[in-house]
């Protein structure tokens, strides 16, 4: 019995060392989840603080550029990233000033549909009961009885997915003006689409947005409204790329539009004529007149043929779907996407293998689907062939290869083809 004691007080004296260094193994990993954490804290803690700067930023150099000059009575109410000149007589913005900065490229923010009275104007917003109103149902639903017109965002919230903040002020009441449906979701958010699309084109730059109704008494009113909203005819837009010197103005009609969106571009001098503002005072007279009596609707409305695409609306795509520039977000990430975009570029390398390119062409390609030459016979039709043009979403891994966003994929599996 001594014997046995002596031999496990042995082997315990030998194993000190291994469980020693075990605890301290198992300290480490707390220490370092710790301090992962600490870090993770802290970035997050910068990126507000960085965001919040650029919020500040966008409110400067609306101003340094010059606002519109305030009718009488009007208000102007400053949010986080734009300023407008409210009417209290018509509940609803003369006009909405705002910036689209490079962030909208890569922003992952979506839709939060929080529209809500705007309570920072004294004499009060719009409100719910100006659209519709609802009643609630046994069952705990919503019964909606609308008046037959869409909130239409001045400001579009798409404009701020890059902020959360931003984002969720575009959808104050002070933000909204009675659009027809067919109009809000079509050929006017069609054209705040291509605004945005424009940012794609042109990287760096930043753009100077002005958007707003035709006022009058003697418009129609939503009559079953509270506040009795008045129904602009017509709506226009400017926009400023102050950094190539180009501009240009919209003033489109509030029905369903069939024509091109180009044939209701015009010079921003025009707007100024109509609406009685004047945009960007504080620029030199000169500067001034050279950018508002441009008229080219080309530099702002690529033709469709154009051989690359632009990526897809990523506040359109699904939960978990990313277009092809936040999907280089992703790169060298352990986590699987899946990604969409339009297969402007296929071809078969000289080792057999196939690249398909989405929304940019080679050499300027912004996100390739690599297809190696032994994974081919995973797939029962020709990739470069058949998903040419096509608009597919693609699911893996991003790596970089090259300073590309590229995925590997195996099989036939990987890719959705969506048209």
């Amino acid at each position: 019995m001594k014997n046995l004691k002596r031999i496990a007080f042995a082997i315990l004296i030998l194993l000190l060392p291994v469980l020693a260094f075990a605890q301290s193994i198992a300290d480490e990993i707390v220490n370092t989840q710790l301090q992962l954490h600490k870090i993770d804290s802290q970035r997050q803690s910068l990126l507000l603080r960085l965001e919040d700067f650029k919020l500040q930023k966008i409110r400067y150099d609306l101003e340094k550029i010059g606002l519109p000059q305030l009718e009488q009575g009007d208000i102007e109410v400053k949010h986080s990233a734009y300023i407008l000149g409210f009417v209290p007589k018509y509940k609803m913005a003369r006009w909405v000033a705002h910036i689209i900065i490079p962030d909208v490229l890569t922003g992952v923010v979506f839709r939060t549909n929080d529209f809500r009275e705007d309570s920072s104007i004294a004499t009060g917003s719009a409100v719910e009961a100006d659209y519709f109103v609802k009643e609630l149902l046994e069952d705990s639903t919503y019964k909606y009885d609308g008046f037959g017109f869409d909130r239409g965002h001045l400001a579009p919230s798409a404009d701020f997915r890059w902020s959360k903040k931003a984002l969720s002020e575009s959808y104050l009441y002070s933000n909204m003006s009675p659009q027809l449906a067919e109009f809000n979701r079509g050929s006017w958010g069609d054209l705040e689409d291509q605004i945005r699309g424009y940012m794609y084109r042109n990287p760096g730059t930043q753009l100077y947005m002005l958007t707003g109704p035709f006022m009058g008494d003697t418009l129609s009113k939503i009559e079953r409204g509270k506040h009795k909203l008045i129904i602009p005819k017509r709506f226009w837009k400017v926009a400023l790329d102050l950094k190539n010197k180009k501009a240009i103005g919209f003033i489109m009609p509030n029905t369903f539009i069939t024509k091109p969106i180009k044939s209701f571009a015009v010079p921003v001098n025009e707007i100024e004529k109509q609406t009685g503002l004047n945009f960007f005072s504080h620029l030199p007279e000169a500067e001034q007149e050279e950018l508002e009596s441009q008229l080219k609707p080309n530099d702002w409305l690529p033709e469709t043929n154009n051989a690359d695409a632009e990526p897809l609306d990523q506040e359109k795509l699904p939960q978990g779907y990313f277009n092809t520039l936040v999907a280089k977000e992703w790169t060298n990430r352990r986590d699987e996407i899946t990604v969409c975009g339009t297969v402007v570029g296929a071809r078969v390398s000289k080792k057999g293998n196939i690249l398909l390119n989405l929304d940019k062409q080679f050499p300027n390609q912004v996100f390739t689907v690599f297809i190696k030459k032994e994974n081919i016979v995973n797939f029962n039709y020709k990739p470069e062939a058949l998903l040419k043009g096509k608009i597919i979403c693609v699911k893996g891994r991003v790596i970089d290869l090259s300073g590309v966003a590229t995925m590997y994929i195996e099989n036939e599996n990987a890719i959705r083809i969506q048209d």
